[in-house]
């Protein structure tokens, strides 16, 4: 895989996934869908089940572009829905919400939310467009919250020679989100990725330390 492609988004259905890669094709935009198992994260429960996925992957600088020409795609099936259609109960401060966190929304429930609102006379023009997408990037970009409880579990692990605190070590010091435009951030704040860090050593020599322990025996015995 190119690395120069990173994930755009994740269907669980392969034909969602190839409907995307339909519309891009008609843009001619390059991508690749790429299938996946979900990879661990110490914000999952040991519980959860793995899922198989299919990610669209496209250029980080063809984003925002991407962003748009789906918008712009959806603009036509907008005007030819009913009123029926669940955001028009939305409240206003609803609406903007869509608007908002439109990373969290569909294109059409996007490009509805915006022609409602429009609708009843609030101010969404480009303008304002720009400056709430300006803000939720920046909100986007803040890390997650501190991971003491993994941390913990990590050192635990680490300390007794276990993979599974060099994995979380590993997963807390390098672990990168995208963003809505490409750009790629730490998920997690620099104390939490020093901490990962000095797990993810402690495991290796630990580990390391014991097989070679464990080597010495067998070679004793013999």
């Amino acid at each position: 895989m190119d690395p120069e492609f990173i994930t755009y988004q994740k269907f669980n259905d392969p034909a969602l996934a190839e409907e995307l890669g339909g519309q891009l094709d008609n843009h001619h935009i390059k991508y690749f869908i790429e299938k996946e198992s979900r990879p661990f994260d110490p914000t999952y429960s040991f519980n959860e089940a793995s899922v198989t996925q299919y990610a669209v992957k496209i250029k980080s600088g063809d984003f925002e572009k991407v962003n748009q020409l789906l918008k712009d795609d959806e603009s036509e099936d907008v005007s030819e829905i009913g009123k029926d259609y669940y955001l028009y109960s939305f409240t206003d401060d609803e609406l903007m919400e869509v608007i908002t966190k439109a990373d969290e929304w569909s294109p059409f429930d996007y490009v509805l939310a915006r022609k409602i609102l429009t609708e009843r006379g609030k101010d969404i023009s480009d303008g304002v467009l720009a400056s709430i997408y300006k803000k939720r990037i920046e909100k986007l970009k803040e890390p997650d919250a501190p991971q003491t409880g993994w941390i913990v579990i990590g050192y635990i692990f680490s300390l007794c020679g276990g993979l599974l605190g060099i994995f979380i070590g590993w997963f807390l010091m390098t672990y990168k989100k995208t963003l809505p435009n490409g750009e790629r951030v730490y998920e997690y704040n620099e104390k939490d990725r020093r901490q990962g860090r000095i797990i993810f050593y402690i495991g290796i020599v630990v580990l390391t330390l014991a097989t070679v322990y464990k080597l010495a025996g067998i070679f004793t015995n013999d």
